[in-house]
């Protein structure tokens, strides 16, 4: 596997075509009274054009509760059927910002809030990341395991993706 990072806007477009494709990754939050995170899956509402990450979640979450306290958080995102992951450390930002929450309403989100868009509980998550580190496979599984079994029978080295940091 080749390594590649990439920065500024070549950066911000691998994560957004990543975290797009893949949709729900695990929102890790840190638990306050120990050693370990909190994860959830979360779907992403957006990723906008700075490389944020919005979603709609509960006050009454524990990943709320978790990020009042610290809001250091990281999302893991896997693509098991292509191989193709991506990690993100972040800082979060929470906001009852009206008109996000308008843009973002959708039936799946209405199932978690019974009274619509403006219940009280709903909350916007600002993911701004700081660092990501991505595995891109460039093809399927399949072909990655023909290429090992290539690889390993023939001694020549093939190319069976890239990785890298993207630099945000």
């Amino acid at each position: 596997m080749s390594t590649e990072n990439l920065h500024d806007k070549e950066a911000i477009q691998k994560l957004k075509e990543m975290v797009d494709k893949i949709d729900i990754g695990m929102l890790c939050s840190n638990i306050s009274a120990g050693d370990h995170v909190h994860a959830v899956p979360m779907s992403r509402q957006e990723v906008d054009e700075d490389g944020n990450i919005w979603f709609l979640f509960s006050a009454e979450s524990e990943s709320h509760q978790n990020l009042q306290k610290n809001n250091k958080l990281s999302l893991l995102y896997s693509d098991i059927k292509d191989y193709n992951f991506i990690s993100i450390d972040g800082t979060a930002e929470i906001s009852r910002d009206q008109a996000r929450i308008e843009k973002y309403w959708n039936k799946m989100i209405e199932a978690w809030f019974e009274k619509g868009k403006e219940d009280p509980r709903i909350r916007v998550l600002k993911v701004i990341p700081s660092e990501a580190h991505y595995w891109d496979n460039k093809t399927n599984k399949l072909v990655t395991f023909l290429k090992i079994a290539v690889s390993a029978v023939s001694g020549k080295k093939m190319d069976t993706g890239r990785q890298g940091d993207l630099n945000l």
